[in-house]
């Protein structure tokens, strides 16, 4: 019982047809799923124009706006001046924000921009929020100057229309240091406290659709609202179970947190540019900036009139978009469909069991290898990034995001279709080719069943290719012959429409540094169409062709590494800080870079980091002497120590915008009070990695300081060493600029001068 699925008197022109219409569909998923095209500032008054956006973004988004920076001031005042000419109650919260995480204390102090329309007849609000600070490698055009310039186009473009329900926009300052506008926001505003229905947009790269990517639980009516209202929707319920794989966080936590149900919305692709100094106006892609902004318009005149209360549902629904058509439906349906899927392989195996095409031991051999070539598709993929960081270094620090990623994919997708490929031709005359192509499909049945389990917004990417390729795979047993590449094709069609399109989202979302989850995605996509192998694989030479398939893959990563160089268009990266001990008036450069560039090692030369300040180094460093710069000293203060809590003054020299402490003992929390601003407490577990245990960080330094009380686990003097935080290097004699072929890394203390002091208490 070793017979195959399919049959064809013509079968490589049935299986060049098969695979034809398959890539037809591949291609026209990808068009549907690409963004809009921007309308220019002439267009109709009632509609979003990126055009019109782009003005704005020309004012105010060409420069860094770090939290607390004379940039975000500047940018601030041109911001609220739009709002109120546009009508609107414009407020400034001022206040401290504050977020924790392993050994850290994070605040800063914050100036959220907080803009009223009032409704005519509300029956909730409406907030859609964007922060306007940036990271200081970058002017941040795309994260999230183009989100703050959509606000302002899509008040225009509101008019004097009336809204049911009251708007509000916050423009949140302090995201990139821990969402610090946000949580403030949340904590301290009445409009915070309220709730209301939340719109937040946001970007991971400077191109690509504008995608709702997160939820709030029970999201079946915003999802409806979304699909319905939107006019070029984009995103699906698998992206939350990709997103919490991310070393990211957005505003759209401390605010749903605090009550607000809503919708996150970013665009990722080209995500090299991401903050770093090419996340500019001449690399945000206007189609991106239309789509943010013609997304944002219309749930705002949606929502904006819509009865919020009717919006919370108890149940999430599974959405995602086929050839451009967006299919929901309610979380109730993924276990069902996901045993159905395995009940129609099961119904396979049977039907082919009776035709005497497999045999039960047979299929077993078949499920139960059915693993090798996905595990072993994922460790090729893992390995030939080992092999690419090798070479290429500064891909490491980029993180696996890079500017040219094709030859790179392609492999990763190559050696994929290779080891399913191989295992098939291994096992093909143990087993046979039908107990091989059923075997196979039980493996996104049986994950689609996890998902169902796990992140059930996920489950339709396995549960309908396995339901669909195993009803073709019933037709092309019970069908007359004609009739059975025809369903096999169709059967195939679903996981055309949906494994690659995950595929590409993966790779856009981790990069190639997690190159095996996109491997295991085009795996399983292998896995449904090997019924085919029998019509394209030519017997003779049938070992060859995984061979084949590797080779091509390493002829793509090795000339992808030949051909991938650093210039000004598509820079590489590097981190290079400048730190003064004030206490022994020495200073070195500092890179945390594995091989630095050559403009680095201009001021790097070794490992040896005895001479930098207590408490200072982080990992392993690069070193290297510098001269003395005119730069002022943080203080510390003690005013007072109270068993476990010492309680400190804290100011930074001229210029300074921040100021770290690093303690030499765990701490377990922390607390921040300025003078007219509210204090804040934050309770702090865990300790730092490879570096001094306790962390406290304040941004956006106060000209008169802080009080700063610790929490120190332990008894006795425990030392704490501060460190004034400015941003550039320009201030130290002699130096010379980074040449254009390079940008900053995202390191927190890059490109800063850093001068510390050492204290005991």
């Amino acid at each position: 019982m070793t017979g195959t699925l399919i049959e064809a008197p013509r079968r490589v022109v049935a299986g060049l047809s098969a695979l034809l219409v398959l890539a037809a569909l591949i291609m026209l998923t990808a068009m549907a799923d690409s963004t809009m095209q921007p309308l220019p500032a002439s267009a109709p008054s009632g509609e979003f124009s990126a055009g019109r956006a782009l003005r704005h973004l020309e004012r105010f988004a060409t420069e860094p706006r770090p939290i607390g920076g004379a940039a975000g001031a500047r940018a601030r005042d041109y911001l609220a001046g739009q709002l109120r000419a546009a009508g609107l109650e414009v407020m400034t919260q001022r206040a401290i924000g504050a977020n924790a995480s392993t050994g850290l204390a994070s605040f800063g102090q914050v100036h959220n921009l907080v803009a009223v329309r009032r409704g005519s007849d509300p029956t909730g609000t409406v907030l859609i929020a964007a922060h306007y600070d940036s990271a200081s490698m970058g002017p941040g055009a795309s994260d999230d100057a183009a989100a703050v310039a959509a606000m302002l186009e899509t008040v225009r473009a509101l008019g004097g229309a009336a809204l049911r329900n009251d708007l509000v926009l916050l423009m949140s300052d302090g995201e990139e240091d821990g969402v610090l506008g946000a949580e403030a926001f949340a904590r301290e505003h009445p409009l915070g406290r309220e709730g209301g229905v939340l719109l937040n947009f946001e970007a991971r790269g400077v191109a690509g659709p504008s995608m709702l990517f997160e939820t709030t639980p029970g999201d079946a009516e915003l999802v409806r609202a979304f699909g319905q209202s939107v006019p070029h929707p984009r995103g699906n319920s698998s992206l939350m179970a990709i997103y919490r794989l991310l070393p990211n966080n957005t505003d759209f936590t401390p605010l749903t947190q605090a009550g607000f149900t809503g919708m996150n919305f970013a665009y990722l692709e080209r995500s090299s540019r991401y903050h770093t100094a090419q996340d500019s106006l001449d690399q945000l892609d206007r189609g991106s900036l239309q789509h943010h902004g013609s997304t944002m318009l219309a749930l705002a005149r949606t929502l904006g009139n819509a009865d919020l209360a009717t919006l919370r549902a108890g149940h999430d629904a599974t959405y995602f978009r086929v050839l451009g058509v967006m299919v929901r439906y309610p979380q109730g349906l993924v276990w069902p469909l996901a045993l159905l899927a395995v009940a129609a392989v099961a119904g396979l195996a049977l039907a082919a069991r009776h035709r005497r095409l497999l045999s039960l031991p047979r299929l077993a051999v078949g499920m139960v290898s059915g693993i090798a070539p996905l595990a072993l598709a994922v460790v090729l993929a893992q390995g030939q990034w080992q092999v690419m960081a090798g070479v290429q270094p500064v891909y490491d620090v980029m993180g696996g995001l890079l500017h040219r990623p094709g030859p790179f994919q392609a492999a990763v997708a190559l050696l994929a279709v290779a080891s399913v490929l191989a295992w098939y031709v291994a096992l093909r005359r143990v087993a046979g080719p039908a107990a091989l192509a059923v075997g196979a499909l039980a493996w996104p049945a049986v994950l689609g069943v996890a998902c169902a389990a796990y992140a059930p917004g996920a489950a339709f990417v396995l549960t309908l290719p396995a339901l669909a390729g195993a009803l073709g795979g019933l037709g092309a047993v019970l069908l007359p012959p004609r009739w059975r590449v025809v369903a096999l094709t169709a059967g195939a069609s679903l996981a055309a429409v949906l494994l690659p399109a995950m595929a590409r989202l993966v790779f856009e979302g981790l990069g190639l540094a997690l190159g095996g989850a996109a491997a295991l995605v085009v795996a399983l996509f292998a896995l449904t169409l090997l019924p085919f192998a029998e019509l394209l694989l030519p017997r003779r030479w049938r070992p060859a062709v995984p061979a084949v398939a590797a080779a091509l893959a390493l002829a793509l990563t090795a000339g992808g590494l030949a051909v991938d160089r650093f210039d000004a268009a598509d820079p590489g990266r590097t981190h290079l800080a400048y730190v003064m001990d004030a206490d022994a008036r020495t200073a070195h450069w500092v890179s945390a870079d594995t091989d630095p560039p050559a403009w680095t090692r201009r001021h790097v030369s070794g490992h040896d980091t005895t001479g930098l300040p207590p408490g200072y180094a982080r990992g392993a460093l690069w070193t290297g002497p510098a001269p003395a710069a005119p730069a002022a000293a943080p203080r510390l203060t003690l005013l007072g120590r109270e068993g476990g809590t010492i309680r400190l003054r804290v100011r930074a020299g001229r210029g300074a915008r921040s100021v770290t402490l690093r303690v030499e003992r765990p701490i377990t929390g922390a607390t921040a009070a300025a003078r007219g601003l509210a204090p804040v407490t934050v309770p702090v577990t865990g300790t730092r990695a490879r570096t001094w245990p306790g962390e406290v960080r304040f941004r956006g330094l106060p000209a008169g300081g802080v009080e700063i009380a610790l929490r120190v686990a332990g008894a006795g003097p425990v030392r704490v060493t501060a460190v004034a935080e400015t941003d550039g290097l320009r201030a130290v004699p002699g130096f010379a600029a980074m040449p254009p072929s390079l940008v900053g890394s995202t390191r927190e203390d890059g490109g800063l001068t850093a001068v510390t002091r050492t204290y005991t208490f």
